[in-house]
């Protein structure tokens, strides 16, 4: 029997996402999400794709090792356990791998241990990535592991864009510099978009917004990055949910020196208690639109301070790029809001940027164009599928061996 069917986890530090895929048709058989991992209120949500039964655990799970494990009890009611036959590998998000990993990579010890040197500059993101891949190691020890990274995508940055400018040396020893994020949806949302317009990815310019409680926009020349918002980490950029993004660095000393706040204060700060949430109490969009439809100045000005850094890194990347094909909204509130779409590329008529009002309207699950027709730049709405992304980067990796070849 042939094996094409590719898990794909993400692991975080108090929960897992998962998804079975068969790339045969690239099709979902299953979709789940542990959440609330080591306390008392651990759930378990599991849907079986093919049947559409959904089935649900409640109660403690005290580990990753027990929520891989209730994951795999599942998947096999559905008949697709991790001891199938058709599994051929199990994909992992990792989301940082520093400039060492540039594409999708069968993880053995010697890539346990660089993920793990990359944990300073992702202390958040990857110790649960790790917990994650170690666990699924243990319960498949024969079957291939494959780690696909966030900031992959970006390592073909050239280093005019992804240099600080500091002290050479000091940065390279304690590896300063901009990585960018969110690297799988960019990747996937920029070929998407160029099928959209009937054309090969090398030949297109796009620049892909991926708007989300986390935002980035990446740059893409010719189907790769050349520049990117996030940085060292995904803080910096956009205004997010929660990150402040771009931000004076002095604004720390002075918090630090005058404030009096120590640096772990300041990180909770522009991490969790900044943006819109910072701005104005909120950060979910829904309800930041129904604010201002009842006239709270709050929110509106939440609102425009995004729309202002939101529309300043589209002028910029149309600058970087030089010639654009194609801007693409994507993530939560880029395929949903189309009030944010409107008001980001409002004014831009002169680049060729404009949205049909009627086709910006519509909403839907497809990937579409909402820009007049004869537009000299297309603006797309296109849904991201980080999940299939890593399918197919792992599936590409081992599958062939996985089909006998």
């Amino acid at each position: 029997m042939n094996a094409t069917r590719v898990l794909v986890l993400n692991s975080g530090s108090s929960s897992v996402k998962y998804q079975l895929l068969d790339m045969r048709d690239a099709s979902r058989l299953a979709v789940g999400l542990v959440e609330r991992i080591g306390e008392q209120t651990s759930r378990l949500k599991h849907t079986c794709l093919s049947s559409g039964d959904t089935r649900e655990q409640n109660g403690p799970i005290a580990d990753h090792d027990a929520a891989l494990k209730a994951v795999a009890e599942e998947l096999a009611k559905d008949g697709s356990g991790l001891d199938s036959p058709e599994l051929a590998a199990i994909g992992h998000r990792v989301v940082h791998g520093g400039m060492f990993f540039t594409e999708p990579t069968v993880i053995d010890d010697a890539v346990l241990t660089e993920i793990e040197r990359l944990i300073p500059v992702a202390p958040l993101h990857n110790p649960a990535n790790l917990t994650g891949i170690r666990t699924a190691m243990a319960l498949r020890p024969d079957l291939p592991q494959v780690a696909v990274f966030d900031t992959a995508f970006h390592t073909t940055m050239p280093e005019s864009a992804a240099r600080y400018a500091i002290e050479t040396k000091l940065a390279d020893r304690y590896r300063v510099r901009r990585y960018g994020f969110h690297g799988t949806s960019h990747a996937y949302v920029s070929r998407e978009t160029a099928r959209l317009l009937g054309r090969a990815p090398e030949d297109v310019n796009v620049i892909v917004l991926h708007l989300g409680n986390g935002a980035s926009a990446t740059a893409v020349r010719g189907g790769k990055c050349v520049d990117t918002s996030m940085g060292l980490t995904p803080l910096e950029g956009l205004v997010m949910g929660t990150r402040s993004g771009d931000l004076d660095p002095a604004v720390i000393f002075h918090l630090q020196r005058v404030g009096g706040m120590s640096m772990d204060e300041i990180d909770t700060l522009l991490n969790k208690r900044s943006g819109l949430f910072g701005l104005c109490g909120d950060n979910d969009m829904r309800e930041i639109r129904r604010r201002m439809d009842e006239g709270d100045e709050q929110a509106r000005l939440a609102f425009d301070i995004y729309i202002h850094r939101l529309k300043k890194y589209i002028g910029a990347y149309y600058a970087v790029l030089g010639t654009v094909d194609a801007v693409a909204f994507t993530a939560g509130v880029g395929e949903n809001a189309d009030f944010v779409r409107a008001a980001a590329l409002a004014g831009l008529e002169g680049l060729g940027l404009a949205v049909d009002g009627a086709r910006n309207a519509v909403r839907g699950g497809e990937a579409r164009l909402i820009s007049p027709d004869g537009a000299r730049v297309a603006v797309a709405v296109v849904p991201t599928d980080e999940e299939m992304e890593i399918a197919s980067q792992t599936y590409a990796l081992v599958g062939k061996d996985s089909r006998g070849n």
